[in-house]
């Protein structure tokens, strides 16, 4: 019956394709939540929550998939196919597409991947006027409802093809698409690269294909039955107009926050739509702290900091009170010992076994921690590398938004490559894949460092590789070769290398560990990166540089941050070891400790006097009892501090948890001043430096 009725209306198409979006998204939203584990602690009224919240965001994004649509059937029109109005239409339409052409000629952006897509569409539009203009209208019917039908198929397939998107995009993440989408589009040679190795693309676009067909060829007499229907065009257009009116209505009306309403993260991420938070996280790449989020005097900040980054090794080299500059100052003689730091792609803490694995998937880290100086409750500041680059290297609380790494204008940063530079090191930034992705070449190159990348690597010694970059045993076979012709030049060296390998796909060479990489595992992946670093340190171990080197072994962030509140701490949980064993004695650092305090602690192991802007503290020289870490998305800002986690939000929302360090849950608390006070001095402070530029060096 209400078919029939669809099929008897000239906008039945556009009924059609909203229940049919919307069933989508709902049974979208239903699969993640049923089986991805994401159902586990929500309430029905919660479970109810999200499924009505989801339908007013699938229904928003709906309004905005009918509009060609619209257009389609309010300008269907006679009129335009007669002989002496064919020519003026068909005159103005090739002056749009010369116009189009034109301005598609100067910026290679998505602009022009637009405006190429306008041509081709007004241009196959042009010509099927022309064409149709001397048949019968009868005719003319089937070619109409014969484009529709096309039309109808391809909005099926994307939104089928986003359906499976958004599954993938859940496993890795667990939430909805939000900028990390963004930046993925950015970098589609790998993205659409991971994706050819990590699942049957060719099949499962089939499959999507086929289904399409099935459903398009299912509403195809619904679209050729509603072409034939008549309805003045005064008609049509009140109707047009009142339908357009939606969409405009959700632009300005509907609010991405809605969707946060209840306790549960995964609950709040599945009321939201994918599409809607694409286009939001789109928008809000970058976030005005000042704007977004609650703040105190600027003056009250920056004391409030200077009382925190004040310790006994320091001195504030200006009295101005928005510098926090200090003269560090150790009273041993300066060690101009060599450093390597390795940052390790998502090593979750809880790889290892010595943080409770069962697995026994890090067999050498875990060996390495009784050599080592072990960090045991150290935190990423981020869920992303490039979070976790800008934490080790400018020791920064992680400003809202996109990552200083990826913005623009952030050449001339204080950073550790900057202060090694200044004490006559070599400083590189050594990276498995290619540098220009997520920005980094433009990063290090204009911080302080040289960049060496797999360019360098002859394709003759390059074992294995994948869309990301070498195998990590490459990655480090570049890495020796680099640091025995530092040692060459008689100069000491800092070089920061980067891995690739425990990362999607997870595939790695054959024969290296007893899990088979076609098993395609994360567990795989993360035994095969300790192999390499267990090969990597005992060929170092042979070199004449070795006894005078620190090895930095780091995570960039966990292989996976989601949980039942906003910011799971279990998520951020990373290892941290320091090993020389010619000049470290091996101990436990047991109190908290955060990703920005890495470069300090090094600057402190070599004892540099330097003058310094980092956010970070010396970790084996501060007292334990000013323990606090930093952890963050893209929109929460995190500060952990005696037991409790201050998050600040949009829009100025401040809330207080204390978390629970073994399961990752949380109990909201009352607020404390002093240390909200403390959180929104860290945050605001380093957004009032970036934006006036006064952490340069």
């Amino acid at each position: 019956m209400y078919l029939k009725k669809i099929s008897d209306h000239r906008y039945g198409l556009v009924w059609l394709i909203v229940v049919f979006y919307t069933l989508v998204s709902t049974l979208t939203r239903l699969c993640l939540l049923l089986f991805t584990g994401s159902s586990k602690g929500i309430s029905f009224s919660q479970g109810s929550g999200l499924f009505s919240l989801g339908l007013l965001y699938d229904l928003s994004i709906a309004s905005f998939l009918i509009i060609p649509f619209i257009l389609q059937i309010w300008g269907r029109n006679e009129w335009i196919y007669k002989k002496k109005n064919i020519i003026p239409i068909a005159t103005s339409v090739m002056l749009v597409i010369l116009l189009l052409v034109l301005t598609n000629i100067i910026p290679k952006d998505y602009n022009s991947l637009i405006h190429s897509i306008l041509v081709i569409y007004i241009g196959t539009r042009l010509c099927i006027y022309l064409f149709l203009s001397g048949m019968s209208a009868d005719f003319r019917n089937k070619w109409r409802g014969l484009i529709l039908t096309v039309d109808f198929f391809l909005l099926s397939f994307i939104a089928l093809f986003n359906a499976v998107s958004e599954w993938f995009f859940w496993e890795e993440f667990s939430t909805r698409y939000n900028f990390i989408a963004v930046d993925y589009l950015v970098y589609t040679n790998e993205v659409l690269g991971n994706i050819q190795q990590s699942y049957p693309i060719t099949s499962i676009l089939i499959v999507l294909a086929l289904i399409s067909l099935t459903v398009t060829l299912l509403a195809r007499p619904i679209i050729f039955k509603t072409v034939r229907v008549p309805m003045t065009f005064k008609k049509r257009t009140a109707y047009s107009f009142l339908l357009l009116l939606f969409p405009l209505v959700v632009f300005l009306g509907v609010k991405e926050k809605w969707r946060n309403f209840s306790d549960s993260a995964y609950a709040n991420e599945l009321a939201g739509n994918g599409v809607y938070e694409f286009a939001h996280a789109f928008q809000q790449n970058e976030l005005d702290f000042y704007t977004f989020y609650k703040t105190l005097p600027d003056s009250t900040a920056f004391r409030i900091l200077r009382s925190q980054l004040q310790v006994s090794d320091s001195q504030y080299t200006r009295p101005n009170s928005f510098d926090i500059e200090r003269a560090i100052s150790y009273p041993e003689p300066e060690r101009k010992l060599n450093v390597v730091m390795i940052s390790v792609e998502s090593l979750s803490g809880d790889f290892m076994s010595s943080f409770g694995n069962k697995q026994n998937i890090t067999p050498y880290l875990d060996s390495l921690t009784k050599e080592s100086v072990f960090f045991t409750k150290f935190y990423a500041s981020g869920t992303r590398t490039v979070r976790g680059l800008e934490a080790l290297t400018l020791s920064i609380p992680p400003a809202p938004g996109q990552s200083i790494v990826k913005r623009p204008n952030n050449e001339g940063l204080f950073s550790l490559g900057s202060v090694f530079k200044s004490k006559g090191y070599t400083t590189q930034y050594i990276y498995g894949g290619y540098s220009y992705f997520d920005n980094m070449k433009s990063f290090f190159s204009s911080n302080g460092y040289d960049v060496i990348d797999r360019s360098a690597i002859a394709a003759k010694d390059v074992h294995y590789q994948n869309i990301w970059g070498v195998a990590d045993e490459d990655l480090f076979t570049l890495t020796l070769k680099t640091l025995d012709d530092n040692y060459k030049t008689g100069k000491p060296f800092f070089s920061h290398v980067m891995t690739v390998s425990n990362h999607r796909p997870f595939t790695y060479p054959e024969g290296r560990i007893d899990i088979p990489p076609s098993t395609q595992s994360r567990e795989g992946a993360v035994k095969y990166t300790d192999y390499a670093i267990n090969r990597f340190l005992k060929e170092a171990s042979t070199k004449p540089w070795f006894n005078q080197t620190v090895f930095v072994i780091v995570a960039d962030h966990c292989a996976g941050s989601a949980g039942s509140v906003e910011l799971p701490v279990t998520g951020y949980h990373i290892p941290l070891l320091i090993y020389a064993p010619q000049i470290l004695k091996p101990r436990l650092v047991t109190h908290l400790t955060a990703q920005i305090d890495v470069a300090p602690t090094i600057l402190g192991i070599l004892n540099f006097k330097y003058n310094s802007k980092f956010f970070g503290q010396d970790a084996l020289h501060a007292d334990s009892t000013d323990e606090r870490a930093f952890i963050s998305t893209y929109q929460g800002l995190g500060y952990l501090k005696n037991k409790q986690l201050v998050i600040q939000a949009p829009v100025k929302n401040i809330s207080q948890y204390q978390p629970d360090f073994a399961n990752g849950g949380a109990k909201k608390t009352t607020v404390n001043d002093t240390l909200s006070n403390e959180a929104i001095s860290y945050y605001q402070c380093i957004s009032w430096l970036l934006q006036h530029r006064k952490n340069a060096e």
